[in-house]
């Protein structure tokens, strides 16, 4: 093959390539309008499945736009919004549409001006007009027109399920806490926002990790230490300082975990995980009274020693159960990416194979040494000749 042969194939591929690439990068400007309606600039939002299409007036400061929320449910409702005082879902001036229970589209404004606002309708601070909705192909489309005071605006998108006829509260985490952004309706140009949510994101998984690690695992392999290895004559005292040093950390990092939810409990006002906390605050003060037991154990032979270890393992394994609940009553809330509740799972799951198997061969062992115990013993519960039974040749 000449030369040029060779000249003209890679031009082709580059020049295929460059198209894909720009066809998947550009998916909104490939999308075509029923009724031949036309938008000058689009954007494919970044979340959400969600694409923005506009023209914008800058003589008469109007926005026409189209809102697309693709892949949604019937069953979903989806939010386009402009903030016009800052970034954020606080003070957003939203666009709400959703599918009514006889089929029909309902599409409303609704002013947010809290975390408990359910998109209640009422009038925006800026006129809004042709507002309609229209739903096809799982795909959810908001139109409108906008009188705005400038170009240059903060939008969020957002979407969650009806109940009840009514938009119900959307996930607080993953995609629908970065929602959001600046956009530019003259340039067409973008800015990604990082919003508050954000970080109280990172803090929720901070929270999270810091208590599976420790209530969640920390603690169980603690309780699988002192209960099987204590078995073994060779690990004492061994297995003793096993089990304090496992349990101390895991209350100490506990500590910070708790400490954390607390805060962020305290900083989302009306965002309430009633159940979840509560029975975080119960393992708090049951782990610090386990704690706070060490201190009060008494020697082995002393006649309280019986009472007080019945108490310190009532104790302990119901703060390993209630915390157990509790991390799975997080993943509920914080929605993590799936893999993150299997691994946990896993980690349940190995250490519930290793408990039962410890304790099937502590059994094991226990029966074999009472009855090579008795192995030596005469029939007539008399050892040896001298006419010590057992339990006086122990003694000695």
């Amino acid at each position: 093959m000449s030369t040029l042969g060779h000249v003209l194939i890679i031009f082709f591929v580059v020049l295929a390539l460059c198209s894909t690439s720009h066809g998947q990068s550009s998916s909104c400007a490939r999308y075509t309008f029923s009724g031949n309606q036309l938008f000058r600039s689009c954007n494919d939002l970044p979340y959400l499945n969600s694409f923005l299409h506009w023209s914008y007036d800058q003589s008469s400061k109007t926005a026409k736009i189209a809102y697309r929320h693709a892949g949604v449910s019937p069953s979903r409702w989806v939010a386009w919004a402009v903030n016009p005082t800052g970034q954020g879902m606080v003070g957003s001036q939203a666009l709400v549409a959703f599918q009514g229970s006889d089929g029909t589209m309902r599409a409303y404004t609704s002013p947010i001006s809290g975390y408990q606002t359910l998109l209640q309708p009422g009038n925006l601070s800026f006129p809004v007009s042709d507002l309609t909705a229209t739903y096809a192909g799982n795909e959810i489309t908001i139109f409108a027109t906008l009188k705005l005071d400038s170009s240059a605006v903060n939008h969020v998108w957002q979407e969650g399920p009806v109940s009840g006829g009514s938009p119900a509260t959307h996930p607080t985490s993953g995609p629908n806490v970065r929602s959001m952004g600046s956009l530019n309706l003259l340039s067409g140009a973008t800015t990604a926002t990082t919003s508050p949510a954000n970080s109280k994101t990172k803090k929720r998984n901070i929270h999270g990790v810091l208590n599976a690690v420790s209530w969640g695992i920390l603690l169980p392999i603690g309780a699988i230490l002192a209960r099987y290895l204590k078995v073994f004559p060779a690990a004492d005292p061994a297995w003793f300082y096993l089990h304090a040093t496992c349990q101390t950390s895991a209350y100490i990092v506990g500590v910070a975990g708790w400490a954390t939810g607390i805060r962020l409990g305290s900083q989302s006002a009306g965002v309430q995980y009633t159940a979840h906390r509560i029975i975080g605050i119960v393992v708090f003060c049951l782990g610090t009274l386990q704690v706070s037991a060490l201190l009060l154990r008494p020697k082995k032979d002393h006649k309280y020693r019986f009472y007080w270890n019945i108490y310190h393992h009532f104790i302990g394994y119901s703060v390993i159960v209630l915390s157990i609940i509790n991390i799975f009553k997080g993943f509920d809330i914080l929605n993590p990416q799936e893999k993150w509740k299997r691994a946990y799972i896993g980690v349940l799951i190995g250490l519930a194979a290793v408990a039962a198997t410890s304790e099937i061969y502590t059994w094991f062992v226990v029966l074999r040494r009472k009855k090579s115990g008795n192995h030596h013993k005469r029939p007539d519960g008399v050892n040896g000749t001298n006419g010590y039974n057992g339990r006086s040749q122990d003694r000695v």
